[in-house]
């Protein structure tokens, strides 16, 4: 396919609540900003733009709710669970609203929908794990006399802020855990998809959350974000985007808890027995999901130059066969990037390292926003698209010769946040995964896989902490000691 054929799509057959959510109610706010389809620039909707003065009187709201409104553990599950059930029975209208505002196809927007439903059952399920244990005074000599024991407390206020590839599941994989461990929240959603965080926050307020614990302020990351990170009120930021953004709002937070998700430059290692089809396919559909908007994307693959020409064919074929269409179109398989400026950086990527010598197997077409999945070979080791996060569909194959090298090149990126392993042999994946330095490691699968039960980041520049449902509510709260001196 060589054309993408698109039309203004219709009005939104259900719209979600409009401007902002704070103190306690939706508003329009002081200034509004446009929200559009990447795919043929149409207008989806408008939304609050959110001023500092206005994610001050948010953030102070669910202060004030958080420091005098009582809301129990069994509360806090069972609106949980209604707010899972509750995004399943309007699955139709979030898959809309997924794909229409952002870059999803439809098949991807409503598998999201499924994993967001997943997410918030699991943040209810962790209320019944807020525990503590009792401490060992009696172990020392100074604590004769005394007893004590520690439970989970919530931090307070966290402020939230998400990026566009999942609107609805990393938007619920921050609210929920924070709602589960007893604390209030102010979310700042992308810029780009700030609909499917208003229809999110609808939800929760329907299924019971009370109204002056979650606050939504749509806005501008230096307007609005800004204003949210260092608000002083704020007592844990939750952010997920890229690594230099993370820079400004560890700055611009100060000395506050965070938990940051930063991206990844995943690779796959492919050894010499593995199940070469199985392992192409594995790579083509974990490379361009969602248009390579995924921080868990295959990036790069290195392969035992025994089987590289082979698999590299396999990868091209594959790669060649995916549909580049509308999102709509329930046979597309790769849509639009976020915008047109994002597909320009990406084939800007891809352009410089031509022109270092790398060679370009397919792809490197772009139209308006699309740009077509792109495979590459003899990619210089400075290139961009070998050391930074390429965030669109690109994909780099190179071979190496011995297994000790494609440790050390995996190895030599600045992120660590997921890589695959490919190989019939239980013992070299075991000696791979204790050697790569990531946060997971995916064995006879790519990178792209995770479910959201488990721990979430890595090492290097690729975050702070995990996410997971149960380890944020674990960080999201804080022990609290009691200690009882007997006899006083």
């Amino acid at each position: 396919m060589t054309t993408v054929e698109t039309e203004a799509a219709a009005p939104l057959t259900w719209q979600p609540p409009a401007g902002g959510l704070w103190s306690g109610r939706w508003v329009d706010g002081g200034s509004a900003m446009s929200v559009y389809d990447p795919e043929d620039g149409s207008l989806v909707g408008r939304v609050a733009d959110a001023s500092p003065a206005e994610v001050d009187r948010a953030v102070t709201g669910v202060a004030a709710a958080v420091a005098t409104e009582e809301w129990p553990a069994w509360q806090r599950r069972e609106a949980l669970d209604a707010a899972a059930r509750l995004v399943l029975r309007r699955r139709a209208a979030l898959t809309e609203l997924i794909s229409r505002e952002g870059c999803k196809t439809v098949r991807e927007a409503d598998r999201e929908v499924s994993r967001a439903a997943e997410t918030l059952r699991l943040s209810a399920q962790q209320t019944a794990h807020l525990t503590g244990e009792t401490l060992p005074f009696a172990d020392t000599p100074r604590g004769a006399g005394r007893l004590g024991w520690y439970t989970r407390e919530p931090v307070g206020v966290v402020a939230a802020i998400t990026p566009f590839n999942d609107p609805l599941n990393l938007v619920a994989h921050k609210v929920g855990p924070a709602l589960a461990g007893g604390n209030g929240v102010v979310l700042k959603p992308a810029e780009a998809t700030p609909l499917t965080a208003l229809a999110f926050a609808q939800i929760l307020l329907d299924s019971g959350v009370p109204a002056g614990r979650l606050a939504v302020v749509p806005g501008t990351g230096s307007g609005a974000g800004r204003a949210l990170v260092g608000h002083p009120l704020v007592d844990l930021v939750s952010f997920t985007g890229g690594h230099r953004t993370g820079d400004e709002v560890a700055r611009a937070a100060g000395a506050k808890k965070t938990l940051m998700e930063l991206g990844g430059n995943n690779a796959v290692l492919v050894l010499d027995d593995a199940d070469r089809e199985a392992a192409a396919r594995a790579v083509v559909d974990g490379a361009f999901g969602v248009a390579g908007q995924n921080c868990l994307s295959v990036q790069r693959v290195f392969v035992d130059a025994r089987i590289a020409a082979r698999f590299t064919q396999d990868v091209v074929a594959m790669t060649e066969a995916l549909r580049v269409g509308g999102k709509a179109d329930p046979r597309t398989d790769i849509g639009p990037l976020i915008n047109e400026r994002e597909a320009r950086r990406v084939e800007g990527w891809v352009r410089q390292a031509h022109d270092a010598g790398a060679e370009v197997r397919t792809g490197d077409r772009r139209q308006g926003a699309f740009y077509w999945p792109t495979v590459l070979t003899g990619v210089p080791a400075d290139a961009l698209v070998m050391t930074e996060e390429v965030f669109g569909p690109v994909l780099v194959i190179e071979p190496f010769d011995t297994v000790d090298d494609a440790v050390a090149r995996v190895n030599e990126t600045r992120y660590g946040l997921q890589a695959g392993v490919f190989t019939a042999g239980l013992e070299a994946a075991l000696d791979i995964a204790d050697r790569l330095r990531v946060g997971a490691v995916m064995v006879n699968d790519s990178s792209d896989f995770r479910i959201d039960a488990m721990p979430f980041g890595g090492p290097k520049r690729s975050g702070v902490g995990r996410e997971g449902v149960r380890y944020a509510v674990e960080a999201m709260t804080e022990p609290k000691i009691v200690a009882v001196r007997r006899g006083a």
